[in-house]
């Protein structure tokens, strides 16, 4: 508040509220909320999969990989039903697929090679299903793909 004391006794005491500082402010805000908005609201437009039930053709080629971590959370993967380590499995995939190529002779389509299935538990942290993916693919095996179970009132 703003008071002007003069000499005068017929001048009475200024008691009007500068607004200059509170429209100052105001217009501040206004630029803030005016730039920031845009940035907010924005997204990437993106047209997601719809999740649909397709049963998989499973080959007797296919190699078929169980990943899961234990309550200590170390990753253990399981070809078919045995347990492997890292190295091992790198190293029986590589086999595994070099066998097939050797089997099936020239390979001019990337679907006559065997493709890699895996079953990964839900509390599964994400590095373990990864590393199982590099390590396929490192080994040279191009298709990787997860199954999974459909919601329980999913329609087929």
């Amino acid at each position: 508040m703003a008071m002007n004391i003069g000499g005068d006794a017929e001048e009475k005491p200024m008691s009007d509220i500068n607004t200059t500082p509170l429209v100052d402010v105001m217009l501040v805000l206004l630029i803030i909320f005016l730039i920031a908005i845009p940035v907010v609201v924005q997204s990437v437009e993106l047209a997601l999969p719809k999740v649909v039930f397709e049963p998989t053709e499973t080959k007797p080629e296919n190699v078929l990989l169980a990943v899961r971590a234990d309550s200590a959370g170390t990753c253990q993967v399981y070809w078919g039903l045995s347990p492997v380590s890292s190295t091992e499995l790198l190293d029986r995939a590589a086999t595994k697929l070099q066998a097939e190529i050797d089997k099936v002779g020239t390979i001019t389509r990337a679907d006559q090679l065997p493709e890699v299935h895996i079953r990964g538990d839900v509390n599964t942290p994400y590095k373990c299903i990864g590393g199982t993916i590099f390590t396929m693919q490192r080994a040279g095996f191009v298709k990787v793909g997860f199954i999974s179970e459909p919601p329980p009132n999913a329609a087929l």
